[in-house]
Formats: structure tokens, C-alpha cells, sequence
């Protein structure tokens, strides 16, 4: 996988916001970041997902997350300030964000959507976040990522990783 310019990377460049790219063998069976933690020695809680989802108004969100985690809906719909939420379907992720499964980054959707990230990122000085590529992670301050995609802080997790119960 050549390392391509995606518009998550553009878009921190041209921004000035520092941070550093970390490529891997991506197996397409598995994109979990388990299957990322264990290919790099990486700590699983430092790997962080992003989820699209719909509230029940209609209207889209996004939520970062510890990817060994799984997403709280209602937590997730409580800080959109929505009655409920789902996760889009897998369709619609590309023609809404311009990323597909596996490959998609916070950073330079073609849209913006309010954005929420779980609060447990503060934790680490750095952390991983999709580059828009399968097999491409954006190692970046917590407190840089909120402020490129102006995310808020949120609890959203269902369970806080192991080593923080």
C-alpha cells in the first residue's frame, strides 16, 4: 500500500497541526484495532475508531473511540443531544464521508458533522486515529485532533478498557 496523500493528511499539512503516520499490512478479513494492536505492539487503548452514526432527528454525528471498546448508543445519543441513535449502515458510509470501512478518518470527512471523542484519548500524550486509508493511522495529539475536527469531549464507551476498571 503505497502511503497516498488522503485529505485527512492534506488537511493537517495545511493546517501546520504536527503528527506522524504509521503504514501497515492491512487484513482485510480483520480491520479490528485488535487485529492492528496485535500486527504492531501497540497498546489497543490508544487505537481509537470512528463511528457514523444517525440520530433519531435525522441528522449525523460522528463518535471516536477506543477501538477494544464497543460504542454506548445511548450514551452516544445522549451527548448529540438526541432521543436515540444507530450507526449508519455500511453503504452509506462512503457516499457520506468520502472514506469506506476500515479507512475512515475523523480528519477531512466531506462533510462536517458534530463530532464526539471519547474522553478516555486524554489518558495518552498521543493516540491513533484512521488516515482515510486502510492500512494508514494518524498518530496525533488528543488535544490537536480536537481541535482540527472541533470534536467535544465525551463518555461514550460501554466499558472503560480493562486496565482502567
Amino acid at each position: 500500500m503505497g502511503t497516498g496523500k488522503t485529505n485527512a493528511v492534506r488537511l493537517l499539512e495545511n493546517r501546520k497541526i504536527p503528527f506522524s503516520l504509521l503504514e501497515y499490512d492491512v487484513d482485510e478479513s480483520d480491520l479490528s484495532a485488535r487485529a492492528l494492536a496485535a500486527k504492531t505492539g501497540i497498546q489497543g487503548e490508544m487505537i481509537f475508531k470512528t463511528l457514523v452514526l444517525r440520530g433519531a432527528s435525522g441528522g449525523h454525528f460522528v463518535c471516536v473511540i477506543p477501538g477494544i471498546c464497543d460504542l454506548d448508543l445511548k450514551k452516544a445519543a445522549l451527548a448529540a443531544g438526541e432521543k436515540k441513535a444507530d450507526l449508519i449502515p455500511m453503504k452509506e458510509l462512503l457516499p457520506l464521508t468520502g472514506y469506506i470501512r476500515g479507512g475512515c478518518s475523523p480528519v477531512g470527512m466531506k462533510k462536517s458533522f458534530p463530532t464526539f471523542l471519547d474522553e478516555t484519548c486524554l489518558l495518552y500524550e498521543r493516540i491513533y486515529v484512521s488516515a482515510g486509508a486502510r492500512g494508514l493511522q494518524l498518530f496525533i495529539s488528543p488535544e490537536d485532533l480536537v481541535e482540527v475536527i472541533a470534536a467535544q469531549m465525551a463518555d461514550l464507551a460501554k466499558t472503560p478498557p480493562l486496565r482502567y476498571i
